[in-house]
């Protein structure tokens, strides 16, 4: 095996293996955050309001992070409970792109400017993604 290969996999084997603590810790706070928090609890946090429910929605997504094939059950559970489609949106949006359990790990891995400005631009983005879908799906 040439040494520079032999080398390359010595390290990426070490860095690895000390990710690795850090990500079961962060899929451990996912799950402990999407268990203590009641699914009822969502209806009286939103208000019906078009652009703060997208806010709250994107809000609350960024903190309880999840997973897109989790996300479709979810949102449709959401809409059932009444809740308007700005807010499921940007929350389901939030959810899948916007990590703040994940950042400590994210800022470990990839940096602190990037984990902070991909969270923050996700965010906004989360937001104008639910107004130009409900606002498209209104249309329709």
């Amino acid at each position: 095996m040439n040494e520079k290969l032999k080398n390359s996999v010595l390290k990426s084997s070490r860095s690895l293996g000390n990710s690795i603590p850090v990500l079961a810790g962060v899929v451990l706070l996912v799950g402990l955050a999407n268990t203590l928090v009641p699914k009822s609890i969502y209806t009286k946090i939103f208000s019906k309001n078009f652009l703060l429910d997208s806010v709250i929605g994107s809000g609350l997504g960024s903190i309880l992070a999840g997973n897109p094939i989790t996300s479709y059950v979810l949102g449709g559970e959401f809409l059932k409970e009444g809740i308007s489609l700005v807010a499921v949106t940007s929350f389901l949006v939030a959810w899948v792109t916007v990590g703040l359990v994940q950042l400590p790990a994210e800022s470990f891995l990839l940096g602190k400017r990037f984990a902070i400005l991909r969270n923050a631009i996700s965010f906004i983005f989360s937001i104008f993604v639910a107004i130009i879908t409900a606002f498209l799906v209104g249309l329709i």
